[in-house]
């Protein structure tokens, strides 16, 4: 895939770049960590993170529909308004804000695009490492690093659950992990923080699958990773099997998340999808 040709994918790693550069500043000083709600931290690179990114998309892409996490319209009927446009940017400006308090290195800068409810392209910035994934679906997904030099991305081609690399949250492991793991005879546990920074894990090869049960996971959690996980070769949905759909007006994500390299999907959801 010829980024420089995909003129909107290419507008979009630089407004991901210019925001985790903020991102970066703002973790290498001392910084506060506030609560918006119980366990729901947020911190002064969340805020401005957002602002970079929401201005300048509304430069890019004027009158598109953009839901944000740190400024989501307090009325429902506007958010309804906003997920039925055809076309809407969904913006985590630092998944994984615990582990950035936490000072460990697993958060992102995510931007994804869903088209008529799907989600159809996403970049995600790893401040700490400066790699960038991006991928349009139906196209490629392409790795970039901190030097500017890229490569394609491609899931594994691991079949047998047995020889899979589960991820894990850090903080919150799901119920539904447990079954998945002892059904499945997965081996390998490696817990990771940021939804973003699991799926890059898949996206790469470093892991296979990875599932949630839903709780605090909303939808700018996802779009930007399901499109890059889904360019690269793999699958995305909910814990039954049913893609995600980015026209709810419910943010929640109460059916949870399976994401997997393609290869171990139908196997995840014979789990998961039975309950």
């Amino acid at each position: 895939m010829n980024i420089e040709a995909d003129r909107e994918l290419a507008e979009v790693l630089r407004i991901a770049r210019l925001a985790s550069e903020r991102v970066s500043a703002i973790y290498a000083t001392p910084f506060t960590v506030e609560l918006k709600g119980p366990g729901d931290p947020v911190t002064r690179a969340d805020r401005e993170a957002n602002d970079i990114i929401c201005g300048a998309l509304e430069a890019a892409f004027p009158g598109e529909a953009i839901l944000a996490e740190e400024s989501v319209p307090a009325g429902a009927d506007e958010v309804a308004r906003l997920v039925a446009a055809e076309r809407v940017w969904y913006v985590d400006p630092v998944d994984g804000t615990r582990e950035f308090a936490d000072r460990n290195g697993e958060f992102a800068v995510m931007i994804g695009l869903a088209v008529h409810g799907r989600a159809a392209l996403g970049v995600l910035v790893l401040p700490v490492t400066g790699e960038a994934l991006l991928g349009r679906v139906g196209h490629a997904a392409i790795l970039e690093d901190a030097s500017g030099a890229r490569r394609a991305l491609a899931v594994s081609g691991v079949r047998d659950p047995r020889e899979a690399t589960i991820v894990v949250s850090r903080s919150h492991r799901p119920a539904i992990v447990d079954p998945v793991v002892e059904r499945l005879a997965i081996r390998r546990v490696v817990p990771c923080g940021s939804v973003g920074v699991k799926v890059s894990r898949i996206v790469s090869g470093a892991a296979d699958l990875y599932v949630h049960g839903g709780g605090g996971a909303k939808r700018w959690d996802t779009c930007a990773p399901e499109a890059v996980l889904v360019a690269a070769g793999g699958r995305f949905s909910d814990l039954a099997g049913e893609p995600i759909d980015y026209a709810s007006p419910d943010l929640r994500l109460h059916r949870g998340i399976v994401a997997t390299n393609g290869a171990l999907h139908d196997a995840v959801l014979a789990v998961t999808a039975a309950g």
